[in-house]
């Protein structure tokens, strides 16, 4: 590969060292130090050659790299971009792009969105223009819209066989033959194809004043490798064909062996120092390693030709690296052919991923920890496939001798190091191998020696709550999955009685201590201090040990009682009921004593194998620490630590289920809500918790309250839950607030009790009468069908289609059919208990299948229950019928508004909370952007993008200026769908072309901008939520503990702590002076609630964030209220 060069041509170099600019763009940094030795060895055969080298992933926050990319494509000679797929990465660049095409000598895009495929241009090969010809077969590799053109075997054997076929063809086929050998060279991405990379592009296209640098240097083919592979770092050639050739280790199949999916792009490259850390972690213990690749972005060929012998797997617990899905990447994702492999494996599926979007000491330090875009492709997208236990390996440094803030490791990189190549987070992967150990050791251990810790909850933290959670029997549930365990071999005392079991967890030696449940041993508070690694954080927040919770003053005390090898425990409430100024999930918040010493018992006392987290939900996963991507300092690791943690969990609760997933790397067990019987009755409730948070907003002296007192009497006395007479008294000395504060207790109390069928049971399908019900309301909200019951009950019975039809009275149409079809399939899954046997799954280390979780009633995928739910996917929210249910929502509020004999409303406050979207596909956020006069955008592969203006005379009413408030659900689990609104208001704003009387937001933000001298960009600012790592509002607390003297001070309260603003980049600004002044102009506050079934949320944090927004926005107008 030595270059050839004509003494007259370095002669010619000599006279006149014409500069060649080569600019490559792509989405990571993986090809830096590629790019960085090949522009070594370029120099010395062109003399002033400038090659540089972007990656888009440092665009996200970073001002100065997209600065500085694009003034390199601006003076660019040759340009050459690959891997842009999400909008993130080249938007920002697509102007510049555009404005150099015609103005360079060539533009070379590859395997990226279409808007930049299209832009390449190299001699009369220009993909701007109507295919025809040869130039016609680069439809199969050009971005679009079909997820299925992108990659692939069949692909990889095509852009081998084009070169060859066009070699001798004349024209312009020779510019679509140097196309797809770059492209060659590309996806070979080593040293020595960069470099000829670089050779080939000069070669091909030099032009104008650099034409004669054409021929001056020698260019050899692509160097092939091998498209599935094994890699070891010690492996000599690191790459190899053959896994025999993998070194091993004496002892290391004793342990299991790891199945570890790896990028091929990097091993070409020669930058995986961030895998080399893993599988050294991995092998410490004692693990056999099986680092394998595929060419294009889909792992099956590799796990098919590594994973399985004789058709049997080989491993015993797969780790993907790749921060992408099992089979696609940045572009798509095909997460059904994702499961059926990893079910054929049968094996745990982890997956982590590196900070690619950010650095490691970015992340270290950052309250956050991903950034959207990487907690959506890494996190979000992969739970799609069943992953688990997400987790960060590594990433770039960015910058020689700077420090990692990430955990008390503090590693500073070496000034050798170059700063844009990958390396592992020594504490993160060995956290990484340790939890892959203990998943493996589940596997290959015997049942009869498993150690299992059944955690149960105290919450909320009042008297007479252990052992509670939502819609489930927790002691008849655990009972049946005891019998079960029994009968699988594991070693256990099963008592003789549901209420034997009930009694000895919670009764026992309890009055001896004084305690809530049964005390199983103590902890001395010497042995604590000596063994709590974090003993100073701890005693920061809650004073020496033992501290008050749990303590007898000498030790802390763990509840529960161990039956054999299964300790049943009662998580420590955390807290939170000692002082409720200190709200459970505030930002800096350590655990109590005796929270922390709990886990720590469970781990190194007891020795589990494995925690069973039973039932919705407890208070690990939302202890202080990152959103996502933890850190050995966020406490929810720490407290896990490498236990295995698997989470029986309400499949209507899918929002909550993820934190518990990304916070506390639980694999969760679906289980089923209660059939609801009586729909009506769930609608009753929403509409007297709506009044009794409204009441909670009134001022004392209110002329509302007495029409407001009579509403609340009826509407409680309609559920039989007081008396519709005498009156309730509604004077200064009356009983109004005193039944008012009573009631709102009851309600508490029904979202656990007052459920038609009683609570679920695992272990228990519904009988056939409750699989009735439920089969009648999903009928109604699925098809809005009230269908008779006689018709469902011949279906149940197993008569079969046509005669539930007969029976119904229905006829027999193609909609009927796919209905009674459909509901069939649903009973079918409700008749089988599915729960348990999920529970024992997951514990005999198997893979547990993904389903969505939401209402049941309105997203019948739910069933079958017993598996890992996962919220959504990202990129689809809201979706098309979201849209538009959202755009009717809007208009229904806007129709009510009006009828109530307001004028249309200038400026709305909304609460979103992640459930609801997550239940309903995103309609609240519709909602919001309808009444923006906005829609989302979508890119071309059909993912979200951004926000778009419906033009006014397509709206045919003004913009409405919308403040939206978050939960820290939503912001932790939706931060495209934060950007997109940021988006929608900051276009409305913007829009100078339209007249303020029709555009309110535009009017509302130029007042802010002169009030408080501020950019537009910032006045436009209508998004706001809690700081990063901070939830909830603290007014509930206030309310609750009466620690406030008037309503200012929960208004303050309010506006403080959710007064951080979050823009179009998805950053979080502290703004509160600027949400006062939004909140002054609120003529309207609104919350849109699930209406056909109760979550799990409760009338407190019902009243935390519609209560508190009214009441911010109360006195901030002075006083006056406005419509809720």
């Amino acid at each position: 590969m030595t270059k050839e060069r004509t003494s007259a041509a370095d002669a010619r170099f000599a006279a006149d060292p014409t500069p060649v600019r080569v600019v490559v763009v792509t989405m990571d940094t993986h090809l830096a130090s590629s790019t960085d030795r090949a522009s070594a060895a370029l120099l010395r055969e062109f003399p002033g050659l400038e090659l540089s080298m972007h990656a888009a992933s440092e665009f996200a926050g970073n001002d100065a790299a997209t600065a500085r990319c694009r003034a390199d494509i601006a003076r660019g000679d040759i340009i050459v971009a690959g891997m842009l797929f999400l909008e993130d990465h080249f938007l920002p660049i697509l102007p510049a792009l555009q404005a150099r095409r015609d103005h360079c000598d060539a533009m070379i895009c590859m395997a990226s969105a279409a808007e930049v495929v299209k832009l390449t241009r190299l001699g009369h090969f220009d993909m701007g223009k109507p295919a025809s010809g040869p130039m016609a077969l680069l439809k199969k590799l050009r971005g679009n819209k079909d997820k299925a053109a992108t990659g692939g075997a069949a692909q990889m054997q095509m852009l081998r066989r084009i070169p060859q076929m066009l070699r001798f063809i004349p024209g312009a086929a020779q510019d679509v033959r140097a196309y797809f050998l770059t492209l060659q060279y590309w996806l070979g991405g080593s040293d020595e194809n960069m470099l000829n990379l670089v050779r080939h592009v000069i070669d091909r296209g030099a032009d104008g004043a650099r034409r004669h640098l054409r021929g001056l240097a020698k260019v050899a083919p692509p160097v092939e490798y091998p498209e599935v592979g094994v890699y070891h770092p010690r492996m000599p050639g690191r790459l190899s064909e053959e896994n025999s050739r993998l070194p091993r280790q004496q002892g290391q199949s004793e342990h299991g062996t790891v199945g570890l999916l790896v990028l091929r792009s990097y091993l070409l490259s020669n930058n995986a120092g961030h895998y080399d850390g893993v599988i050294a972690a991995l092998e410490s213990r004692s693990l056999r390693v099986l680092p394998v690749f595929s060419a294009g972005l889909d792992a099956r060929p590799a796990m098919d030709k590594f994973f399985f012998k004789d058709g049997r797997p080989v491993v015993d617990a797969v780790v993907s690296l790749t921060g992408f899905s099992l089979v696609g990447g940045p572009a798509y994702n095909d997460a059904k052919a994702a499961e059926e492999a990893l079910a054929r494996l049968d094996v745990p599926y982890v997956a982590a991923h590196p900070t690619e979007f950010q650095t490691l000491d970015q992340w270290g330090g950052s309250d956050r920890g991903l950034l959207p875009v990487e907690s959506t492709i890494m996190v979000a997208i992969p739970e799609l496939d069943g992953a688990t236990s997400p987790i960060v390996f590594g990433g770039r440094p960015g910058a020689a001798g700077v420090t990692c803030t990430g955990c008390a490791h503090a590693c500073t990189f070496r000034a050798t190091d170059n700063a844009q190549d990958m390396h592992s987070c020594p504490e993160r992967a060995l956290m990484l191998a340790a939890r892959v150990a203990k998943l493996v050791a589940l596997r290959r251990g015997e049942r009869a020696q498993r150690k299992v810790a059944v955690v149960i909850f105290n919450f909320p933290p009042n008297a007479g709550n252990v052992g509670s959670a939502a819609y489930l029997s927790v002691f008849e549930s655990m009972f049946h999955t005891l019998v079960a365990m029994k009968a699988q071999g594991y070693t256990v005392d099963l008592p003789d009685s549901i209420d034997a079991l009930r009694d000895g967890v919670l009764k026992g030696n309890a009055s001896r201590y004084g305690a809530d449940a049964n005390v199983h041993t103590l902890i001395a508070s010497d042995d604590h201090v000596r063994r709590e690694r974090y003993l100073k954080e701890i005693e920061a927040q809650w004073g020496p040990a033992p501290g008050r919770q749990l303590s007898n003053g000498s030790s802390i005390l763990v509840l529960g009682k161990q039956f054999g090898n299964v300790l049943i425990a009662v998580q420590p409430s955390f807290g939170y009921e000692g002082d409720p100024m200190r709200l459970l999930f505030e930002k800096g918040l350590a655990p109590t004593h005796a929270f922390s010493a709990f886990y720590r018992y469970l781990r190194e006392d007891f020795k589990a194998h494995a925690v069973l987290h039973f039932g919705t939900h407890g208070a690990l996963e939302f202890m202080p620490g990152k959103q996502s991507g933890l850190s050995g300092n966020c406490w929810p690791d720490r407290l896990i630590d490498d236990l295995p943690n698997i989470y029986l969990y309400a499949s209507n609760n899918p929002s909550e289920g993820a934190i518990a997933k990304r916070r506390s790397g639980a694999t969760l067990i679906s289980y089923l809500t209660p059939p609801v019987a009586q729909a009506g009755l769930y609608r009753g409730l929403n509409d007297l918790k709506a009044s009794i948070d409204r009441w909670r907003a009134l001022e004392p002296r209110s002329g509302e309250r007495g029409e407001l007192a009579v509403l609340l009497q009826s509407q409680a006395a309609e559920l039989n839950l007081t008396p519709a007479e005498p009156l309730w008294d509604t004077t200064p000395t009356g009983d109004a607030d005193a039944r008012v504060a009573a009631l709102a207790e009851q309600m508490l109390e029904l979202e656990y009790t007052l459920i038609p069928h009683g609570l679920h049971v695992a272990g228990r399908a519904p009988n056939a009468a409750e699989r009735v019900d439920m089969l009648l309301a999903m009928a109604d909200a699925s098809h809005g069908q009230q269908l008779e019951r006689s018709g469902v009950e011949a279906l149940v019975a197993g008569h079969g289609v046509d005669k539930a039809l007969a029976a119904g009275h229905l006829a027999r149409t193609e909609a009927s059919l796919s209905m009674m079809t459909g509901l069939a399939e649903a009973d079918a899954m409700l008749a089988r208990d599915t729960e348990v046997a999920a529970m024992l799954n997951a514990l005999d280390g198997r893979y547990t299948r993904p389903a969505p979780g939401g209402d049941i009633l309105r997203t019948p995928a739910v069933l079958p229950t017993g598996r890992n739910i996962h919220g959504f996917d990202p990129f689809r929210i809201p979706s098309a019928f979201a849209v538009k249910d959202g755009a009717k929502q809007a208009q229904l509020l806007l129709d009510r508004h009006r009828a109530d004999g307001n004028p249309l409303p200038e400026s709305i406050a909304m609460v979103l909370w992640g459930s609801d979207n997550l239940k309903n596909e995103g309609a609240p956020i519709a909602q919001a952007l309808a009444l923006m006069g906005a829609l989302p955008r979508f890119d071309s592969y059909g993912r979200i993008a951004g926000a778009l203006l419906l033009p006014l005379a397509e709206l045919r009413r003004p913009r409405v200026d919308v403040v939206i408030t978050l939960s820290g659900i939503f912001r932790d689990l939706m931060p495209l769908q934060i950007k997109l609104l940021a988006e929608a208001a900051f276009l409305a704003a913007s829009a100078s072309d339209e007249p303020l009387e029709m555009n309110w937001i535009r009017k509302h933000a130029l007042a802010y901008q002169q009030e408080h001298g501020c950019t537009l960009e910032t006045a436009s600012l209508r998004v706001y939520g809690n700081a990063e790592g901070a939830y909830g509002s603290n007014v509930n607390n206030l309310v609750e503990s009466s620690r406030w003297t008037d309503e200012g001070e929960l208004a303050e309260t309010y506006t403080r702590r959710k007064g951080f603003a979050y823009g179009r980049g998805g950053c979080a600004v502290q703004q509160t002076a600027l949400l006062k002044s939004v909140l002054a102009d609120v003529q309207l506050t609104y919350q849109n609630l699930d209406s056909v079934e109760l979550g799990v949320t409760t009338v407190d944090n019902y009243f935390d964030t519609l209560g508190g927004i009214t009441q911010a926005v109360k006195v901030a107008k002075g006083g006056r209220s406005s419509d809720t």
